[in-house]
This record gives structure tokens, sequence and C-alpha cells, in this order.
């Protein structure tokens, strides 16, 4: 005999519901583009584009508070493949860092026992990617090494630390949010703990400034604000100032160096750094909703703010450049203003339904996921629609433009771009060339934002719950059969889930109060029953439904019966699913006809009362058929005549056969059935029901060793009853033998059987956890126990397979789990998911690179395609199929730009690295594009103006690098930015400090005047009074001739000697001696202070040279920043060196395109010195190629690489002659570019 049936494979999986509170910050949208999400001790992996829960990691003990997605920000290959890796922390201050796609931990740290404040991988990643920041309550900071789990350093700080951000700009700046206020640490490094307690700045509460003591008028709110201009101090502020520090979040900006936000429940702070003070307010009216959070963006100055009703608002940073009808400048700029442009719907607040966090796609920016406390999720995105009506002027604000560029580079003619790709794809650049209006092109349109709801996840509603699988798997329903999971709950919906998906297939609002139990009673409906609270009598409304689930119809089953009666205990439906036992609490128990809806006895008052009932799984309806079948055939004999007979009788006896397989339902066969149940005392009743006869069978005397019988399972020849006590006594009917076992674990709540022929397993369910018992040998299987292996109490159990079984319990969760009940993660592979997910992480290294190649390297053999087997592609077919899979999970609107023959070799590399989420590649791709261009102009307009030509086809220059790209952006466009802040910066000065602050960085800009203004303007008691204005009539006459400027010069050189860095730096700008300056300050270790005063003071020779020095200080061993090297020698134009350096660093990939792109863009020409580099990089990556299997691309690029390559090219075409062919066409297709 076959010990199991067929069965339908089902994943484990957990459904989720409500969250914790303590979950209210666990969540994270990474690079990889994927959120996870924290549920009491679980995380949700979910993909936003299919919102679909991929994953569910099951390890921690306590509830999940943060959870963090590594970055992304270092080449991937080979050796640094991609992979998704994730860490959790929990209430119990445990990290687990995890490999998301098997779903197991790289590694466990604890250091104490509270939960984790806040976490962060480091986002500077040369060094090491590995390297992850936790604060660990009170006061701690360490930094973990987040794949082998060691500790590197530990800090302690005098306050409590609540949060802490990273400086984007520099990975040495970190500001840790305490319960006092900020404290700046400047030398953070992975090698050492930082040296000092940092630089402590309190800040004093908004609140107790002036501005809220009267109630200004909404339209005063403004003014009001504009008092509000010291809110950081470095005294301790007196205390009243303190009671209201309710500093919610601190972030830096990242689209500006050295900005800060700080949020308060009703405004947010943008703070300057390098003055320490608010230089703009965004507030909320007194009618307006609170913030709970805000996600500063880095593609475009804008702010992502979450409200307590769940609105999420996009604000846009206005621009600085003042409004044409403005005659007075000054007017324009009174601070950093963010205008509303765009906010989504907000959601039903109640007292359990709250907003909880938001988080923003980080490589688009132009997507939200919304986590509600019910366990909603709701993923909002940012469309951008062309307005057709000038309905912005009315708003008051300045219109948004969509950028006449995509990924990088000008849109060529006709050709066709993903609309909505990114944040700074559908809105162009707030600032534009200095002097020049923007000019209204005819491409650039005007456009509106607007949110779209394109995703919702629901979880489940509160426990308590009840389970009821569906009827198990057979031969007979196997064409149709689904795994449907019916779960009822308090507030009286059933939900009905389908197990192979893990989604909602139906939710049934089928009772007013909490459901009770529910039984199926075919394939495709149920019974269930729900018990309202008890009245003072005790008596309660009981309602059984009925419900068909194709159609969604419901009845009552009782009819009108159900109003003030003993509530209802338990149904029970018989195996042919023919009759229905409804037992009560305190009244006899009722047997219907399932069929018929008919009630066939009440029993009668006298009738023992019920304490467990089980139906046998014996009955005569095949002894039945065959009475029955003989019956109908001697009929049919009779009625029919002899001449007709033969034809006839194979109709009628398959007519007849048809019948019978249906006869559960038909009405004519009522076959014999039994049932057994207990009654207070354990004397064991046997009742027998046959059509509308009930008769008493034997009784059993109870069993002495057994106490108060809970419960009945019956299967084949075994029998089991459990009972108050925890003990099981199996009967082996057969055998007639009984075997009584105490287990010792209380009250036995549920016995069930497993479903499948001649599976013996048994799961029974206690109050503190569930077993699974074999009943064949009388032994346990598995265990489940809380405190022990679990945190959670069960609240009930059923199988949902022979080897699978289903519990829910009070965490708010149901899990699926195998039948050892370990609660683990499953392997995401193993997923059989509804809609295919894109997500190149999930592929194994290898194949992930394979992908990346076969989406860069189009057009293949000369055709565009995005079929990964019209390639020479050496691979196993089941990773050629799931690369295929990726490939087609790929929008139609992707698919047509990649296979766009308009889309240029930048816009691919860009689109490209964008699509895999890869930091690193699209910071690299965004600056190379850039200068790429701009170098080439250049180089063509010097050559058409030789010529005396007009002016090149290229047409006007290319927009600048945006701000957030800091010292890459053009010097003149860097300048404007810094002129523009510190004009800001003087308007919102208010102490002396700030004074002298905002002077001397006008004297190193070079705005002499305004400068001297500043200086005069010292008040006579000031102990710096004399100073100031003898500096003021220095600044005045420095014009005048050589021998004062040798002697500044001396004078400058003696006070940065002597540790005055900054005083002789500033004179010798005032003598236009500032590359002096920027040497002395890159001497004393000021590299990015130098930079800076390069960028703004020094011309193109001398700032080049500035910046290689400190490309070479980026490259040196200690400091090991390349990959920002690299982007600064892209800023120069240095492209040579770039190609060597990315060689050198083993990027083949990246130096053999962007070498590739520079021969095209004309800004590298082959010749004796470059053919060298262009050999080695093009026959490397052909190298490259040919592990990833990609034989045709390696051919390819090998012929390329000149010289280099032919031994490779050899080594390819080795094999056979059918090579042949293919080498001659791969030349073919080279030839045709040139």
């Amino acid at each position: 005999m076959i010990p199991y049936t067929v069965n339908i494979k089902l994943a484990a999986r957990t459904l989720t519901g409500t969250l914790h509170l303590q979950n209210k910050t666990a969540v994270d949208w990474g690079w990889q583009g994927l959120v996870a999400q924290g549920c009491h001790s679980s995380i949700l992996i979910i993909d936003p584009k299919t919102a679909q829960t991929i994953q569910v990691l099951e390890r921690h003990k306590a509830s999940v508070v943060k959870v963090k997605w590594s970055r992304e920000n270092y080449h991937h290959g080979l050796s640094a493949p991609y992979s998704l890796r994730l860490a959790s922390a929990d209430a119990a201050g445990k990290i687990i860092v995890w490999d998301v796609v098997s779903g197991t931990a790289h590694c466990e740290i604890q250091e104490h026992s509270k939960p984790i404040q806040d976490m962060e991988w480091l986002w500077a990643q040369d060094a090491s990617r590995d390297l992850l920041l936790a604060v660990h309550p009170p006061n701690y900071i360490i930094l973990w090494n987040g794949d082998t789990g060691a500790k590197l350093w530990k800090k302690s700080y005098a306050e409590n630390i609540l949060s802490f951000s990273f400086d984007p700009f520099d990975p040495s700046n970190l500001a840790l949010l305490t319960s006092e206020g900020i404290v700046f640490v400047t030398d953070f490094s992975h090698s050492k703990p930082p040296g000092s307690g940092g630089k402590k700045v309190y800040i004093a509460s908004p609140h107790a400034s002036p501005a809220h003591n009267k109630p200004a008028p909404p339209t005063g709110a403004k003014k009001a604000l504009n008092k509000v201009k010291v809110l950081i101090t470095n005294e301790k502020p007196s205390t009243e100032a303190v009671t209201l520090n309710d500093c919610l979040q601190l972030s830096y900006l990242p689209a500006k160096r050295n900005h800060m936000v700080l949020l308060y429940p009703r405004e947010i702070l943008i703070l300057d750094l390098e003055l320490s003070q608010t230089v703009g307010v965004v507030a909320i009216e007194r009618s307006g909703v609170p913030f709970i959070q805000v996600v500063p963006c880095a593609q475009r100055d804008a702010l992502y703010c979450l409200h307590e009703n769940g609105c999420i608002t996009l604000r846009l940073c206005r621009s600085g450049a003042p409004p044409p009808d403005e005659s007075d400048p000054e007017q324009a700029v009174q601070e950093l203003v963010y205008d509303l442009r765009s906010q989504c719907d907000a959601i039903r607040v109640t007292k359990t339904v709250r907003p909880y966090r938001v988080v923003i796609c980080p490589v688009n920016e132009n997507a939200a996921a919304l986590v509600v406390s019910d366990g909603r999720v709701m993923l909002w995105e940012l469309k951008a629609h062309v307005s057709r009506s000038a309905s912005s002027l009315g708003s008051g604000l300045a219109p948004l433009y969509s950028p006449l560029s995509f990924c990088g580079t000008p849109l060529s003619s006709n050709q066709n771009m993903i609309p909505d790709l990114s944040l700074n794809n559908m809105i162009a650049g707030q600032g534009t060339i200095p002097g020049a209006e923007p000019a209204q092109t005819p491409q650039q349109q005007e456009v509106l934002l607007k949110f779209l709801l394109t995703g919702l996840l629901s979880g489940l509603p509160l426990p308590p719950f009840s389970l009821r699988m569906c009827p198990p798997l057979t031969t007979k329903n196997i064409s149709h059969y689904q795994p449907l999971l019916a779960i009822g709950t308090s507030n009286g919906s059933v939900l009905i889930y389908n197990l192979t998906s893990g989604l909602l297939h139906k939710e049934l609002s089928s009772h007013s109060c909490e459901v009770r139990g529910i039984e199926w009673v075919s394939l495709s409906s149920f019974l269930s029953f729900a018990t309202s609270a008890p009245n003072n009598l005790g008596l309660v409304r009981n309602e059984l439904q009925h419900t068909h689930l194709p159609t969604g119809r419901m009845f009552a089953f009782r009819g009108e019966r159900g109003n003030d009666e003993p509530p209802i205990e338990m149904i029970k439906v018989s195996h042919l699913k023919q009759y229905l036992v409804v037992v009560f609490k305190e009244k006899p128990l009722e047997l219907w006809d399932v069929r018929t809806g008919t009630l066939l006895r009440e029993m009668a008052k006298n009738f023992p009362t019920v304490t467990a009932l089980e139906w046998s799984p014996s009955h005569n309806l095949k002894s039945l058929k065959k009475k029955q079948l003989a019956a109908r055939e001697a009929m049919a004999r009779q009625t029919v005549s002899d001449a007709e007979q033969s034809s006839v009788e194979s109709s009628v006896i398959s007519l007849l056969q048809d019948a019978e397989s249906k006869s559960e339902l038909s009405q004519g066969i009522s076959a014999r059935e039994h049932f057994v149940f207990t009654d207070t005392d354990g004397q064991v009743y046997h009742i027998t029901v046959e059509g509308n006869s009930v008769k008493d069978g034997a009784r059993i005397p109870p069993d002495g060793s057994m106490g108060s019988i809970a419960c009945i399972a019956w299967k084949g020849d075994t029998l089991v009853l459990g009972d108050v006590d925890g003990n099981l006594n199996f009967w082996d009917l057969k055998a007639r033998l009984s075997r009584g076992i105490p287990t010792h674990r209380g009250w036995v709540k549920k016995i069930r059987f497993a479903p499948g022929k001649g599976n013996q397993k048994l799961l029974v369910m206690y109050t503190d956890g569930a077993e699974v018992w074999d009943t064949k040998e009388v032994q346990m299987v598995s265990s489940l126990r809380v405190g022990r292996n679990v945190t959670y109490r069960i609240l009930d159990i059923d199988w949902c397979t022979s080897d699978k079984v289903v519990l829910a319990s009070d965490d708010g969760c149901i899990r699926v789990l195998e039948m050892a009940m370990k609660s683990a993660s499953y392997r995401m592979d193993e997923q059989d998911l509804t809609d295919p997910v894109w997500c190149p992480y999930l592929l194994l290294p290898r194949a992930a690179l394979t992908l990346k190649a076969f989406l860069l390297l189009q057009p293949w053999s000369g055709s565009f395609t995005m079929d990964i087997t019209q390639v020479d592609y050496t691979e196993k077919d089941e990773i050629k199929g799931l690369i295929q899979e990726q490939l087609n999970s790929l929008s139609n609107d992707v698919k047509s730009v990649l296979q766009a023959p308009q889309l240029n070799v930048l816009q691919r590399c860009l689109l490209v690295s964008r699509l895999f989420g890869d930091e690193s590649d699209l910071q690299f791709w965004t600056v190379a594009a850039h200068y790429l261009q701009t170098f080439s102009q250049e180089r063509q307009a010097g050559v058409a103006s030789s010529d005396g030509q007009a002016e090149s086809s290229q047409g006007a220059p290319v927009s600048h690098l945006e701000i957030c790209q800091d010292t890459l952006c053009e010097s003149a466009y860097f300048q404007r930015f810094q002129l523009e802040r510190v004009h800001l910066q003087e308007l919102k000065r208010s102490s002396y400090e700030h004074t002298k602050k905002c002077a001397d960085q006008l004297l190193l800009l070079g705005q002499t005047d305004r400068a001297v203004q500043l200086l005069l303007e010292t008040s006579a008691d000031n102990p710096s009074y004399y100073c100031d204005s003898l500096k003021a009539c220095l600044v005045t006459t420095i014009t005048s001739s050589g021998p004062s400027q040798s002697t500044i010069k001396l004078v400058a050189t003696n006070m940065i000697a002597n540790g005055k860095l900054a005083e002789g730096v500033q004179l010798l700008c005032l003598i236009d001696k500032a590359a002096d300056a920027c040497r002395y300050l890159q001497t004393y270790g000021e590299w990015n202070r130098a930079a800076w005063l390069a960028k703004v003071r020094l011309n193109p020779s001398e700032a080049s040279d500035v910046l290689k020095r400190w490309v070479e200080h980026l490259c040196s061993p200690q400091v090991n920043q390349k990959s920002k090297a690299i982007l600064v020698l892209l800023s120069l134009g240095c492209f040579h060196k770039v190609g060597e350096m990315l060689h050198s660093m083993r990027y083949f990939d990246r130096a053999a395109l962007f070498i590739e792109a520079c021969l095209k863009y004309g800004v590298m020409e082959a010749n004796d010195v470059t053919n060298k580099l262009i050999g080695s990089a093009f026959a490397d990556y052909a190298r490259l190629l040919r592990t990833l299997g990609l034989r045709e691309g390696a051919a390819l690029w090998a012929s390329r690489a000149g010289g280099a390559g032919e031994e490779l090219l050899e080594e390819l075409f080795q094999p056979g002659d059918e090579a042949d062919g293919g080498l001659e066409e791969a030349e073919g297709v080279l030839e045709s570019p040139k």
C-alpha cells in the first residue's frame, strides 16, 4: 500500500497581521528595490512593484525594531556579487544579518539586551562593504562587521543617544541626536573609535521661542517664524526652554552639503551647519495636521513628509533666482522655501489604525511605501502629468518643467523614453546657467505631480482566529483542486486564503460576532458558526451560516432558530458530508441533514451532556451502491425488450455509474454513518444514523486512567482520546487494544489526523503549544512549546496537506510549517509567485552579471532582443530559464526603450544601473555622462571655431550637474550656489558669531565690499571691535602696491605656521594667492575646504592642480576612497587616467564600456598611447564575458582588442569548424558601426 496519496506542494509561509508598537520604525526600502518590514518578531520582504510578500524571515525572539538593507555603493563583480543582505535588530538587543534569498542568517550580534535605538550600514564601501554602525542603549555606538559579526570598536557618550545620521558627503561626519541636543562627530572612521566626545550643541525648542507665545494670525506666520532665528546654541539653554525638546528626527540633506533637517511636530527646520542656524522653516498652520516623519531627497532638493493622518506630501525647494518682476533682489530670498507640490489621500485614523512610517525608493525617489499599524502597506507612486492650462500660476508657484534629457543625455528626435523613471527624469533641475532665464524651448513641457496608489498589501485582522483547511486533495478532485484555508476572525468575517500563492482569495462578512468554528461541506462550500456575548441569563444569539464560495451566496442554516439559546460549542460534519451534529453548552445536541438542510432529530432533555464528539470514517456507501446498481440494472432489463437490449444496456449502465459518482449529493442514497461521543463521566456512546433513523449502539465504560475527555479523533482503525489532564489514549480497534500516554502538557484542546490514505500522523494542540504524534508507533514526532521554541501562543491548528500544518498564533500571524514545526524562512527561489518579480539579486551571482552584460551589450549580432536563448550562452537550461524569467518581468516601457537603437551607450549604462539599483554604477555613469558630453562639445566647438564654421550641431550646452554632486559640479554653478548660500546666511544671522562667519566666507568668495560692511557692524563694546575695524581698513586698501603684498604674504605664512590656519588663508585670498592658500589647507589636512576654495576662486588650470593633489590623497592606502577619486578625475576631464584606474582596480566591465563611450564621443582617440590601454581593457572584458558564458560577446570584444585579444580569440574558436562562421559574423558586426 502506498503510504500517502498524491499531494499538492505548498511552500511554508507566514501570513502576517497587525503590527506591534515596537515595529513602528522597522521598515526600509533598499537599493535592491525591495521593502523590508518588521511584523512582531518576523520580517516581511515585499516587492513594491507587484505588491507581493516574497519572503518572511523568522529567527528573532523579540519584536523587530529596525531593519536596514545593505548599501550597493561598490563595484559588483564575481567576488563582490549582487546579493540581498539585510540587517534587522530587535527589542532584546540582537542584530541579525540575513542572506534574504535563502532565508538564513550570515551572523547574529548581541551586546546588551535593550532595544537597538538605530543602525545603519556605512555608505562609503571602498574599504569594506560589510560595516554596520548600531546604537546600543543607553549611550553606546558600536561598529560591527556585518559579515562575520566581529566588533570593531565601541564608544560611549555622555547622553542617551536616540538616533544618528551619516553625512552623505563626507564619511567621517556623523550627527547623533541625543536626549539633550545634537552631538557632531567629525573624526568617524572604521579603523578606530572617534577620539573626542564630539561637538555638542543644544536645541532650544521652537515652542519656547517668543514666536509661539502670542497666537499669530495665519498671514503673519511667516513673519513670526522669521524671528525664530537661533535654535542652536552652544550653551545649555535655561531649564524652561529644555522641557520640550520634542525633536522627532534629524537627518542630513543629501541634496546639499552641510545642511541638516530637524523635524518637530509642527515645523521642519533646515539648518546650515557652517553657521549652525536655521535658514528655512516649513511650518504647519494652526489647523494643519502635524508631521510624523520627513525623508529628504538627493536627486532634487525635495522633502517627502508624512503627517499624522497618513497623508504624504512632497515639498520642493523654490529656486533662489529672484523673480523677474521684482526690482529689489534683496526681497527675493528671505529663507529657503519648500513649496507643497503634491499630496496623497489621507487614511482613516482610529484608536488602533494609525500611520507608522513612510519609506521612499532610494534609486528613483518617486515611489513611497506607507506602513499602517493594522499591517497594511500602501504603495504610492509619483506621476508627472503634462499640464495643459496655466493652472500653476493661480497657486502662485513657479511652474515645474520636464527635463529635456533622458538618463543623463539630451533626448534625440523621436526617441521614446520612460516617463516616470525617476524624480530627476520627471522634473528639471531648478537652477539654470547664471544670468540666463530658462528659455521656453518647445519640447520643455510644464508638469504637475500627482500621487497614484499602485499597490496595497493588507494583513490579517486582530486575533483570535479559528482555522479550517478545505477537504484534502484526492485523485478525483486533482483537476480543479485549490488549497483554500478558511479563517474565522473576531469581527465576524471569514477570510479565504489560497495557500499556493499566500494571497487573500475572498473576504466574506458572514457574521456579526466572533466566528467560533468552520466546517467545510464540499470543496466549494462551508458552514461557519458564531456566538454573541451572553446576556444575564447566559443565553446568546447563535449564527450558523452556510456559504457557497463561487457565488458568495449565504443562508442561515438553522433558519429562524438561534435567538436566546445556550451557545453552540461545536459543529461536526460527517465523513460523507451527509450529516451535521450541532453541540450546545447546556442543551441536547441537534442532528441535521446537510444536503436538504432539514433537522433530523433534536435529542431528548435527558440526553447526556457531550464533552467530545467525532464521526467515524466507516460507512456502508460502497455496499449500498452495489445493491442499488444491481437493482437498477434488473429494472432496466425488465422494461426494455430483448431486441433493443444490447444497444441500451451500455448507455444505461454508464448513466447509472455517473449518477453514483455524484451520489454524495444525490438525494437517492442515504448511507449509514456513525459517530461516537463521551459524556462528563467519560463513558463512550456509539450512535448510528441512516436516512432519518437514529439508533443508539453499544456503550463503553470510562477508562479509569483518563480524566474528563476533551476531544476525540478517529481515522481508519485508530481512535484517539485526549483529556483535560494531558493524557492521550490510543485505541487500536482491530486488535482491540488501548494504550494511555501521559504527555504532562495540560489540557488537550484539539486533536486532528493528517489527510492522505494510510497517513496516521496526529496533530495535538495544548494550551502551551502543539505536538505531532505518529499513532502507528505511538510516539511523538515533533513538539512546539511557548517560551521554549517560540514566543507566541497557539490559538488554533489544522493540517493543510499530509505533511504541513497550519497554526494560528496570538501575535496575529498564521504560519504554514513543515511537520517538524520549526518556524523557518523559505528559500525565495522555491516560491510560487502570482506575478513575476524583477529583482536580479534573486539570481545566482554569475547569472546576475550575465543578465547585466546581456542588457548592456545590445544589439547581439546586429539585432536587439529580450530573449537570452538567441545569444550564444553556455549555461544550464535551468539558470537560462531563471534569467529569461527576469527579462520577461521587465515592464513593456523598459523593454521597448532597451530595444530602441536610439538609446546611446551612456543612456544604456545609466538605465541598467538604475534597473539593478547599483548605487556605485549610477553615481559613476551620472558624472561620466555629464562630463563626456561637456568635454566632447568643448572639443567640437574648438574645432568648429578654428575652421570658422558655425555653431556645432549638438545644440545648447548640457545643463550643469545637480548641486548634490557638490565639488564635482562646474565651477561657475558651484560659485553661484555658494554666493546664494552666503547671502541667505547673511539674512539669517542673529549674533556676532554668525556675522563673523559670514564675513569670513565673503572674503574667501572674493566679495570684499559686502565683507567690509559686515566687519564695520561690530559694536564698540565688543572685544573684537578694534581688530575688525582694522581688518575692514586692510580689505579696502589691499589693491595697492607690490611691497604690501609681500608683507601680507609673510604675515599669512607666519599665522599659518602658528596655528591660525583660517586667518592666514583669508589673507592669502585677499591678495589673490588662493592657489597658495589651497596648498596650505591641503598640507594641514583640510582637503575638502581646499577643494571648495579651488572651485570658487581659482582658474581652471590652477584648480585642476589642487584637485589632482586631492585625487592622489584619496587614492592613498590610508584614505582609500578611490571611487571618489575617479569622480574627481572625471570632472577634470582626465579620461585616460580614469580608464587606467578602472582597469587597474579590475573593474573590467566599467573600464571597457567607459573607454568605448570615450571613443564614441571623441574625447579619446586611438593612438599609440591609448591603444595599449584600449587593448588590455577590451581583452580583459572579453575574458570576463567568457567566464560568464557569453561567448559571442567575448569574441566581439576580443576582436576589438587588437593584438591583446588574439590569443583569446584562438581559445574561443578552438573546438570544431562551426565556430568559424561565428567569428566572421562577429567581425561583420564590427565593421558596420565604423
